[in-house]
């Protein structure tokens, strides 16, 4: 496994061991005392799946408020995506930074991304399945998301949407802007 230290502070992209011969391939896809030996010591609680169906679905930007703030392991194993993850951390020399890297079924990597941040993700290919462990589970009452429009965000969406319109949820569609949001990073 191969690890890089993105930009934003605690941000890591794992490059992982594919072993393939006749048959097919294999990849270990976690294993906590790999992981905590290049500094990913969380322990992850949930795992989590998505499905789109379109090229063109935005997912985000969300997160979670403390106590429930989620630290995630992600990956795209069908299909690529676009994800992108925004430092919220108020006390963080890269606050209010973010950053998108390309996942795809064809690359064997995973994005860790600590606590603190907004995340989200926009489909660039048909039938997109996302895969991600959280490291606290799910708490609908802690759950909060902001408008991937805001300009606060600094996320050049031309250059990603490339003038598609995106397909939202109702939900990400209506989400406030970071000023109107109670993000108690």
């Amino acid at each position: 496994m191969i690890v890089t230290d993105l930009k934003l502070k605690g941000l890591k992209l794992l490059d992982l061991d594919r072993h393939g011969d006749n048959r097919g391939w294999f990849e270990e896809t976690y294993n906590y005392e790999r992981y905590k030996a290049v500094g990913i010591d969380n322990i992850f609680v949930q795992d989590n799946r998505s499905y789109s169906t379109k090229k063109g679905v935005l997912r985000g930007m969300h997160f979670q408020n403390y106590p429930y703030s989620q630290a995630k392991l992600v990956r795209c194993t069908k299909g690529k995506v676009i994800d992108i993850v925004v430092d919220l951390r108020k006390d963080s020399p890269t606050y209010m930074q973010h950053e998108a890297v390309e996942l795809s079924e064809d690359r064997v990597q995973q994005l860790y991304i600590p606590q603190g941040f907004a995340h989200g993700f926009y489909c660039l290919s048909d039938e997109t399945i996302f895969e991600y462990k959280t490291d606290n589970v799910y708490a609908k009452e802690y759950e909060r998301g902001i408008n991937y429009k805001d300009p606060k965000l600094g996320i050049d969406w031309d250059s990603i949407l490339k003038g598609e319109k995106p397909i939202l949820s109702e939900k990400d569609e209506n989400a406030l802007f970071y000023d109107e949001v109670d993000c108690n990073f």
